[in-house]
């Protein structure tokens, strides 16, 4: 590196570095990608004033192809005179959106997008904060908008709640699985995971008294948990409580 590599950044030194590494034990780097490449996952987090982050991880010839892909894309569409007064990152973000939704502007979400908001948020100028289940609040001037300005179909479906405590009118249902509306509005009132001190989304609705011990596939009786928590539970009999959010 000395006699090759001159002066040079500590990002170009690592680089070569690391180039060097896998040079002398090609093998054990070839292993190491491989079970990297295995571990290939897209996450969502949730951040503050209504935004959130798409993480992909992926090899990084893939990640390189789509980095440059959209930045190939956002150059032209800047030397062409379409970015109506977007900068290149934001015209980027919304490059990226368009490509993974399929959807002619960022805009426009295709996509099924629950939403909980009160009547006098949605139709007045009420300030109780719409609710993504699973992500959390959403301003409501913030919300109004996107359900106004959105080009895609948007579908609105009521659902009342009680008067004294807010909470979302029960709903029954007969069959063992909980599906349909019973699931959804399952999974609009415990919003993650029931199981204590566990927030992750929720996977599986299910019975808080198991089926086979006589609980009802009901609204009193169901349960969100995620999938982890949800086997754990059924491997070891055991049962939960409802816990209903304010």
């Amino acid at each position: 590196m000395k006699s090759s590599m001159g002066p040079s950044g500590l990002r170009s030194l690592r680089t070569e570095a690391r180039a060097l590494a896998e040079e002398m034990n090609d093998e054990a780097a070839a292993e190491r990608v491989k079970r990297a490449t295995a571990n290939r996952r897209v996450t969502m987090t949730p951040l503050d004033d209504g935004m959130g982050r798409v993480s992909a991880i992926l090899p990084i010839q893939q990640a390189v192809a789509v980095y440059e892909g959209l930045r190939e894309a956002t150059d032209s569409a800047l030397a062409a005179g379409t970015a109506q007064g977007r900068r290149h990152n934001q015209l980027m973000a919304d490059t990226l959106v368009e490509r993974l939704t399929g959807q002619a502007g960022a805009e426009a979400v295709p996509t099924e997008v629950h939403l909980v908001i009160e009547a006098e948020s949605l139709f007045s100028d009420g300030m109780v904060p719409a609710w993504l289940p699973g992500f959390g609040p959403l301003p409501a001037k913030t919300a109004r908008s996107f359900i106004a300005a959105n080009e895609a179909e948007v579908f609105i479906r009521r659902m009342f709640t009680q008067v004294t405590d807010g909470q979302l009118v029960g709903m029954e249902s007969r069959s063992r699985s909980f599906t349909g509306l019973l699931r959804q509005m399952v999974v609009y009132r415990d919003d993650v995971c029931r199981t204590p001190w566990c927030d992750a989304r929720i996977k599986h609705a299910d019975h808080a008294e198991g089926y086979a011990s006589g609980g009802a596939t009901s609204w009193e009786n169901g349960s969100g948990l995620c999938a982890a928590c949800n086997y754990a539970k059924e491997h070891r009999g055991g049962s939960t409580r409802p816990r209903l959010r304010v």
